[in-house]
């Protein structure tokens, strides 16, 4: 490649990025998962649209998709908070296993009895279309006020369920018979029990190390906090367990462990997670080609029907029966299982392996996901409303930022009062920081100044809080505790969340 032709090649994606980065504004406002958009910017780029982009690498895609899939659960688990997803761990995994074991049978009898295909490749499709999508679940239900414990469900489910569908996949792509269940099941549980354990060692001695090794500039943090997570990825793989769980895992530990910086380090992430879905979203575009999906959309569309209206809901409530959950909420899981560019991406797997009808396979996944996200995304914030299951009024946690004073043994933390907090109304003196832990500066309306003792906080405000290095974890408890319980916290049975 030339120096020209890299310039021009920059130039595209520079464009294309630019586009993309205006499309965010587009999806956001009319509740569109991103992958729609970005789907028709790959389309209209490839051999059918404007661009004539002639692409049909799968195996190329299948790659760069399995790079964008880490790094967007990277960031999906850094996001995740422990306090909404612990208490559903137990239903989290029930729906990622027993809940992908009888959606992908249900799926598969419906494309097979209903459209008509083989065993096989009904049970590639049944597979392939059972994993929710990290990327659109993050995106849509972070928007949508949902209760902590259905959104902590989800989010988790999403997280956990790529594990198992790959190796489904995988399985059923493969040449020669499809090994008995008990086989099947034996590995499935193995990878995920060596993935689990190396994502949670890898987050943990992560999480540690970064708190106790001081980098010599901030912008390291964000770095060394994705590299610790991709390499819980590496290692779950090479180790022959599931890097999707490791990786995931990982990051959730790290997201949660109050690390320097995290701010920072949240939006790094998060500007990697939009890049990786851009990235994955439009070369998926340009994988298919439009005037071939004719013959397959009726096929797509009732197989669709039968995941979304009959697997889906069967899956909840098997997976959810020995929770006791709420019917509303199961309804509204039921809804919430959106699919997106990993079904597309695992999709690639059967084209790479060979298997017969794979690009028929390919064309009727990437319909079922396009079609029914559209339908299902938008109206999920209306479905949680007539379920009142609509929590738009909670309030919004605690922001806090720290920075270590390494040489002067103390740290410095900048507090953010959010809409709905309890701090809002509560003086200074009333905070009762611990010995050693005090409030310096306060920003309000673009102003800052010297707080006194009787100085009222207010919604919105920024707090400067300098904290010594032995109480710095008690001073952030404290407030934490403040914003939620007000300034009886620990005094009128608050100490729970006193403990957050």
């Amino acid at each position: 490649m030339t120096v020209h032709h890299l310039n021009q090649l920059l130039l595209v994606c520079s464009l294309v990025l630019i586009v993309a980065v205006a499309a965010v504004r587009v999806s956001s406002r009319s509740g569109l998962p991103s992958l729609l958009v970005y789907l028709g910017i790959g389309v209209a780029m490839g051999q059918d649209g404007i661009g004539k982009i002639g692409f049909n690498d799968a195996e190329l895609t299948q790659v760069i998709g399995y790079a964008a899939l880490v790094v967007i659960l990277a960031e999906g688990g850094l996001g995740t908070k422990w306090k909404e997803i612990g208490p559903v761990l137990p239903a989290s995994a029930a729906l990622a296993t027993v809940g992908v074991a009888a959606s992908v049978g249900v799926t598969a009898a419906g494309a097979h009895y209903l459209i008509g295909l083989e065993w096989r490749q009904a049970l590639i499709i049944g597979a392939v279309v059972s994993s929710t999508d990290a990327a659109a679940v993050f995106s849509v239900l972070r928007k949508v006020p949902l209760p902590s414990r259905v959104t902590g469900a989800l989010e988790a489910e999403s997280g956990f369920n790529d594990a198992p569908v790959v190796i489904l996949v995988v399985a059923f792509s493969t040449a020669g018979p499809v090994e008995h269940w008990y086989v099947l099941l034996g590995e499935i549980a193995l990878e995920l029990a060596v993935g689990a354990a190396i994502g949670l060692a890898v987050g943990w001695l992560g999480a540690f190390g970064l708190r106790h090794v001081a980098l010599p500039a901030s912008g390291l943090y964000p770095i060394a906090v994705m590299a610790i997570a991709v390499a819980a990825y590496a290692a779950g793989a090479m180790a022959h367990g599931s890097g999707f769980l490791a990786v995931y895992l990982a990051s959730v530990i790290l997201g949660n462990s109050r690390l320097p910086h995290w701010p920072a380090t949240r939006g790094f992430a998060e500007g990697l997670g939009w890049i990786a879905q851009i990235g994955m979203f439009v070369l998926l575009g340009l994988l298919v080609t439009p005037h071939d999906l004719g013959d397959d959309v009726w096929p797509a569309l009732l197989i669709g029907l039968v995941l979304t209206m009959v697997a889906r809901p069967l899956s909840v409530v098997a997976s959810l029966l020995p929770f006791r959950t709420p019917w509303r909420q199961q309804a509204l899981m039921s809804w919430a299982g959106l699919r997106g560019a990993v079904p597309i991406i695992l999709a690639t797997i059967p084209m790479v392996n060979g298997v017969e009808d794979s690009r028929r396979i390919f064309n009727i996944v990437f319909v079922l996901v396009c079609f029914y996200t559209l339908i299902q995304g938008p109206t999920l914030p209306w479905l949680a409303r007539k379920l009142h299951l609509d929590i738009s009024s909670e309030a919004a946690d605690l922001g806090i930022e720290s920075a270590p004073l390494e040489r002067l043994r103390g740290h410095l933390l900048s507090v953010s009062v959010p809409d709905g907090s309890r701090m809002h109304g509560v003086e200074i003196n009333e905070l009762r920081l611990p010995a050693g832990a005090a409030v310096t500066l306060v920003v309000r309306d673009g102003e800052s100044f010297v707080p006194l003792p009787a100085t009222v906080l207010r919604h919105g405000d920024e707090l400067l809080v300098v904290a010594t290095d032995p109480v710095r974890d008690a001073a952030e408890r404290r407030l934490r505790a403040v914003a939620h319980g007000g300034k009886l916290a620990g005094w009128l049975g608050t100490e729970e969340e006193q403990r957050r």
